[in-house]
């Protein structure tokens, strides 16, 4: 019984883990015109900085509201929040609505420094 509980446990915290963060491929996709960059955090982490050309939907409501910035499911899109948890969870929602080229770019910070190196 303790086992069948501790398995029931870790696969409900999967979606902690969800979503892999690749900086690479965020930066490859984002050299192409038709990428959508989306920030999946809060407005007040929002206030204090983001990245240009970002689109803002928190990653809650992304299943919502994902429609009207990239009506196209295989429109590349790119993710990314403070830590790249929750776009991770963002990516896993939208590739469950069938979005083909989702890339989870990870923390703000470390997005956009990689993006003022490029």
């Amino acid at each position: 019984m303790r086992t069948l509980l501790a398995v029931l446990a870790l696969s409900l915290s999967l979606p902690a883990l969800a979503g892999d963060i690749d900086e690479a491929a965020a930066l490859a996709a984002l050299e192409r015109s038709d990428t959508v960059l989306i920030d999946v955090r809060t407005p007040k982490e929002i206030a204090v900085g983001a990245i240009s050309g970002a689109k803002f939907i928190e990653y809650d409501k992304i299943a919502a509201h994902i429609a009207e910035v990239a009506p196209n499911k295989d429109t590349p899109i790119v993710l990314y929040c403070q830590s790249g948890r929750r776009a991770g969870i963002a990516q896993d929602n939208l590739k469950g609505l069938g979005y083909r080229q989702v890339i989870n770019g990870g923390g703000y910070d470390d997005l956009k420094t990689a993006l003022e190196k490029d």
